[in-house]
Parts: C-alpha cells; sequence; structure tokens
C-alpha cells in the first residue's frame, strides 16, 4: 500500500503517529507492534478527511466557524455533514480506499467494522467515548462508503460539538481519521480497568459484539482481579440480549435463557485477559481502559485509551443508616442531590443542577447532562460502558445495573451516590 498515502496499515510505522491516524488507531497499533492481539486492518488517515473537504470546497466554511455565532456554527455544521454525505467522495481518496477494503474482504473473508479515529479522542480528560461513530457487520461496497462518509460527518454532530465546548476544542481545528477492520466473530466481548480505585483490575463481559455493553444496554458480567492477577470475584450480569453479526449483518437477538445469568468467561480466561490488561497498562505507561473481543481462536484488543483513576471519597456515616442498593460502579467519587426519575430523554428537561439522575439506560446520549449532575443511576449498563468512561473523565459519581433503580428510589428524594463502592443510598 506505499502508493497509497491516505491508506495506512496498522502495520506501518506511520500508524504510529497520532497526528496522522488519530490516537485510537495509533494506540491499537501500538499494541499491535507489542505482540499483543488485535484484529490488524488500515487506517484512512486524517489527510483524507482534509482532502475530501478541500475537494468539496468548505474552507471557508472552516475559517468562518470558530467567529461565528451559534447560529451560524449550527448552519455551517449542517453544511459541511450534508456535504460529506451527499456529494462525491475525491477519487484521490475513493480508489485506495476501495482497493485496500477489497484486499482485506479477500484476505479475511469477514465483514468490516469501521470506526471514527479523530485526531482528538482518546486523550486525557478529553477521551470522546461514545461520542462519534462506529458500525459492524459491513460486507456491502455502498454501506461500507456510507460508514467512512458518516465517521468523518461525526466530528460536525450536534452533541460532538457540545463536547468539544465543553472542552474548549472545536472541530474546525481538527480532523478525523478512520479506522477500518475485520470484523471479530466474538462469542463475548467487552472492557477492561487496568486499575480501579480500590487498587484492583477490573473487567466486564457480554454475549456477542460489545456494543451492548458500550451503549448501557445491558448488564455486564463483573470480574475483579488482583494487580498481580489473581482472580478475587466473579458477578454474573443480567445479559437479556447480544448483539451478534450473520450474513454481513449486526442485529440484536434474545440470549438463550441459561446464558443470561451465566458468566462469559471460565476462571482461566479471565486470568488471561487480565494479563493482557496489565500489559497494555505497562506499554502505555500509566492506567488504561480497553475494549475487548474472544473468538475461537482467542482474545483480540479492539482499543486501549488512558485512564484517569481518583482516590475514593469516605461518605458522610448519616448515610449508612438509610435503605440502599448495590451496582457497577464507575470508580470515581461520592455525591448527594435530588433524586430525578426519568424515563425517557423528553423528561431530562427537568434534571436541575445538582441533580442526581435515575434512569433505565445509561446510553452515550445522555453525554450532555452530565455536566449539571451530581451523580447517575442507571438499571442497566456496566463500569465500562461509554457513559462510565465520560463521567469518570468528569469525576461524577455513578453506579450502574441497579436492579428496579426507577421504581424503588422516590422521585424527589435526597440521594446519595457512591461511585466507588457501587451503592446508591436515599433518605426515607
Amino acid at each position: 500500500m506505499s502508493d497509497m498515502p491516505f491508506v495506512i496499515p496498522l502495520s506501518s510505522a506511520r500508524a504510529a503517529d497520532v497526528e496522522c491516524v488519530g490516537p485510537k488507531a495509533a494506540n491499537l497499533a501500538a499494541l499491535a507492534r507489542a505482540g499483543l492481539p488485535t484484529p490488524g486492518g488500515f487506517c484512512l488517515g486524517a489527510d483524507a478527511y482534509r482532502r475530501q473537504i478541500a475537494e468539496l470546497g468548505m474552507q471557508d466554511l472552516l475559517a468562518r466557524y470558530n467567529v461565528a455565532d451559534v447560529t451560524e456554527r449550527r448552519r455551517i455544521s449542517v453544511a459541511i455533514r450534508l456535504a460529506l454525505y451527499e456529494r462525491p467522495i475525491a477519487p484521490a481518496v475513493l480508489d485506495p480506499l476501495l482497493a485496500a477494503w477489497r484486499a482485506q474482504r479477500a484476505e479475511s473473508g469477514a465483514p468490516s467494522a469501521v470506526r471514527s479515529s479523530a485526531l482528538i479522542e482518546d486523550r486525557k480528560g478529553a477521551n470522546f467515548a461514545g461520542q462519534f461513530e462506529s458500525f459492524l457487520g459491513l460486507a456491502d461496497e455502498t454501506e461500507f462508503l456510507t460508514a467512512v462518509r458518516a465517521c468523518w460527518a461525526a466530528l460536525w454532530t450536534s452533541h460532538a460539538r457540545r463536547y468539544m465546548d465543553n472542552h474548549g476544542l472545536s472541530p474546525a481545528d481538527t480532523a478525523m481519521g478512520v479506522l477500518i477492520q475485520p470484523l471479530v466473530a466474538a462469542r463475548c466481548s467487552g472492557g477492561g480497568l487496568s486499575e480501579t480505585a480500590e487498587g484492583q483490575m477490573l473487567i466486564s463481559a457480554t454475549w456477542g459484539l460489545g456494543s451492548a455493553i458500550a451503549q448501557g444496554e445491558v448488564v455486564p458480567d463483573r470480574i475483579v482481579l488482583a494487580k498481580n492477577g489473581f482472580l478475587r470475584t466473579v458477578q454474573a450480569g443480567r445479559k437479556g440480549h447480544r448483539d451478534t453479526c450473520a450474513h454481513g449483518v449486526a442485529a440484536p437477538e434474545l440470549v438463550p435463557k441459561d446464558m443470561v445469568n451465566e458468566p462469559c468467561l471460565t476462571a482461566g480466561e479471565a486470568v488471561t485477559l487480565g494479563r493482557l490488561l496489565r500489559k497494555c497498562e505497562t506499554l502505555a505507561g500509566g492506567p488504561v481502559e480497553i475494549e475487548w473481543a474472544m473468538d475461537e481462536n482467542g482474545f483480540k484488543l479492539l482499543q486501549s485509551r488512558p485512564l484517569h483513576v481518583e482516590a475514593p471519597i469516605v461518605p458522610d456515616e448519616i448515610w449508612l443508616t438509610h435503605p440502599g442498593l448495590n451496582g457497577h460502579p464507575a470508580g470515581i467519587g461520592w455525591g448527594s442531590g435530588r433524586a430525578v426519575v426519568v424515563n425517557c430523554e423528553c423528561e431530562l428537561s427537568r434534571v436541575a443542577p445538582g441533580d442526581v439522575l435515575v434512569t433505565k439506560v445509561a446510553g452515550p446520549a445522555l453525554s450532555h447532562v452530565l455536566p449539571r449532575v451530581a451523580g447517575v443511576v442507571a438499571e442497566l449498563g456496566g463500569s465500562t460502558s461509554h457513559l462510565a468512561s465520560l463521567a469518570r473523565e468528569r469525576g461524577i459519581p455513578m453506579v450502574l445495573g441497579v436492579l428496579d433503580a426507577t421504581r424503588r428510589i422516590p422521585d424527589g428524594a435526597q440521594v446519595a451516590v457512591d461511585g466507588v463502592a457501587g451503592i446508591v443510598r436515599w433518605l426515607r
């Protein structure tokens, strides 16, 4: 692929350049170079995005964006997104992209996973978890190109721009790479934290593809290991459905009843994954959060990004006398406030600064509420979901996978959320 300047194999030296492929792709390439198992693949570099912007004649809009008012910024964003979706891809980008994708499909025989790899994500204090795009199970050429366009356009969506505004960043000042890999035919998938506030390691797991965990749609298994790799506890989750990929189409399906509460990993598999987690930490030079999948050939590492860890905060002992519910901790802090029970996104306007959001699904769509809440409690989700990652970044306590939280926690009650112990309590 040396004659394809926009196409960068993850095995190449260029894949180490975060300004070329973005930290997500560069971190994954570093894992592969260190001999750790990954799916391989290639990245459509950030220069391809820049070339497409130039081909569309959008440089003037980018130049105007940072000095525009809020209304004009919205218009510019919509214009750029529509152009990226509707107008032809520059031949200098399209031809090598299709050649590389066809070669990968022929070699692997697997459908593709296409994921955004922005230059500004997966950095300390701004990991952008769940703010961009990922597409799984792509085998059709038209769908593949649409996914690439969507990854480019994701830089200009309203929720991504809101996240950037909160971090003093601008879409006009950065670019988007696109990570393209063979999809792992996952028996199970999940995430992992190489360090928790208690000084342990944490693994989450669910059946099928890991998107169900990332989106907070299931309560995953929660596996705790000591830092030396010894298995401490295995808490089976409530995994009622799984995302699978059959015949090139990614889709959810019900999990057989005898598997819903059955742990996805054996003790030996959990210990093996713990070793990989420690190797990722050593390679990064600090705590990391990973995504992984396991197929018939073993584990594959899908992502590794820096992890911020806070020391636990001891709550006021008065709370210990009040009723409580247990769940999966996000691993950060302790906070209290008025409980606002929300069963639909249309109710989020009820959440005021300092409130504790109590909801069913803790998905990335709730990220815009995080700046104003004192804590989050959800019936689904786990410690390595995208929203949990964003909460850790902001220092917001969160407890996920709390059974019947929206029914048992009274709306308007004063509640305390322990994001380290994974307990939520409320005043009678």
